[in-house]
């Protein structure tokens, strides 16, 4: 049987332990508790475990709510106390930052906090077809597995959501091509939510009528998608309203397709974006971009505020999105939109959009490497970055502190994902 005396946790939310010099990460410990554990996978530096006994617990441990905790890969921090969750989140960034670029934050931020349970307003739901389970299972994978947890519930997905997983199933299991929905696609607005069901081949005309009865009943949307994300189409109810969200401290509404990019936390996101543009300090008349812009998340917000803004995005169906929702706000006269893959920006390229008074950057988890390398002379006096991975903050932050004269004045996280490992940050550069 294997000890060990958990002394960490990593980035994944695993238990950190050395036994004769070699690091363990543990699945279900937490630091300070004594546990057995038993590796699935041994490299010559290091194992991946999970824990088998809990010999001594820790303080902060708490009994998972979900009873598919454990199974289900959704969530690895559940039996985490939630404001303990927060504090590993934030160590993991000052880790990176230390680690990757040897620079600490001046002030380290209030972590922004949201409803810890039902949360989710978006979600990839695997589907399967699996008889000896008792047909269509509808759910996310099991840990380390690509099998589809049996699932009933998600603490995490809005109620109404969670309550429909079983009968989607159901659905599914009742149309002629049970096997030929691979994916159902959530996607929760303030009004209304969608369904996207991704279909291999056409449904008949009785799937079709199930379908519709089904959303009817359950007072959802439903599109199908026979491709890509840009195949998705309305199919009922046929005058169904786009969904959308508000961020109401700005007085405006975002529409979106279901298949867009849109943060999954609308809670969190709202108090994200009103703490970005208070760290930018945004007057009338400054012109800031807003980098990697997506739909206008942070660019509607900006020009609310009397910014004239610049956003630029490599995605020309969100630009055309982005578009779309500056002239229903009335704000596309404070709004100049650019599609450009900001993976590829040059010095020229990035001087050619005139010169910023700030600059806000919401990277993906690739961060914003050669933009940051663009900024010349004429750089914005103050850059606010959000970001969806610590390590490519931590690791672009390096170059702006130490080749570009910022200082790394403040960051701090948001806990977009409550019960799981993912760090959203935010961070403000001056210079």
């Amino acid at each position: 049987m294997n000890y060990a005396t958990i002394e960490s946790l990593d980035h994944e939310g695993h238990g950190v332990a050395h036994v004769e010099g070699k690091a363990i990460f543990i699945d279900g410990a937490l630091p300070g508790e004594r546990v057995t554990y038993t590796s699935y996978r041994r490299k010559p530096r290091f194992e991946s475990a999970y824990a088998d006994m809990i010999l001594k617990a820790s303080s902060q441990r708490v009994t998972p709510p979900c009873p598919h905790f454990g199974v289900c890969g959704g969530c690895s921090m559940q039996h985490l106390e939630p404001v303990a969750q927060v504090a590993a989140k934030q160590r993991v960034l000052e880790d990176a930052f230390w680690h990757i670029a040897r620079i600490k934050p001046e002030t380290i931020l209030p972590p922004i906090i949201g409803p810890a349970w039902g949360y989710r307003r978006r979600a990839r739901l695997s589907v399967r077809k699996i008889d000896k389970k008792g047909g269509v299972l509808v759910g996310f994978r099991e840990k380390r597995s690509s099998y589809v947890a049996v699932m009933d519930s998600c603490a995490v997905l809005p109620a109404p959501i969670s309550a429909l997983l079983r009968k989607l199933g159901e659905l599914v299991g009742s149309l002629s091509i049970p096997d030929r929905v691979p994916q159902i696609e959530v996607a929760a607005g303030d009004t209304p939510t969608a369904l996207v069901l991704r279909i291999l081949e056409p449904l008949t005309g009785t799937d079709e009528a199930k379908v519709r009865a089904f959303a009817d009943l359950h007072g959802v949307v439903i599109y199908l998608q026979t491709g890509g994300p840009d195949t998705a189409t309305l199919f009922h109810p046929p005058d169904a309203l786009q969904p959308a969200y508000d961020l109401p401290d700005f007085g405006v509404t975002l529409r979106f397709r279901p298949t867009d990019f849109t943060q999954v936390n609308h809670d969190v996101n709202r108090v994200l974006v009103r703490r970005a543009l208070g760290l930018l300090k945004v007057q009338p008349g400054e012109r800031i971009a807003d980098m990697f812009c997506g739909l206008g998340n942070f660019t509607l917000p900006l020009a609310r505020s009397g910014a004239q803004v610049v956003g630029v995005e490599g995605s020309a169906p969100l630009v055309a999105r982005a578009k779309e929702n500056a002239v229903f706000n009335g704000l596309d006269g404070r709004i100049e939109y650019h599609v450009a893959n900001l993976f590829t920006v040059t010095p020229e390229s990035l001087a050619a959009w005139g010169h910023f008074d700030k600059m806000l950057i919401d990277p993906p988890r690739e961060g914003a490497m050669e933009l940051v390398k663009s900024l010349g002379e004429d750089a914005p006096s103050r850059i606010v970055y959000v970001s969806c991975s610590p390590a490519t903050l931590a690791r672009d932050a390096e170059v702006l502190v130490n080749q570009k004269g910022y200082r790394l004045v403040a960051a701090g996280i948001a806990n977009m994902f409550p019960h799981t490992s993912h760090v959203e940050s935010i961070a403000l550069f001056e210079r």
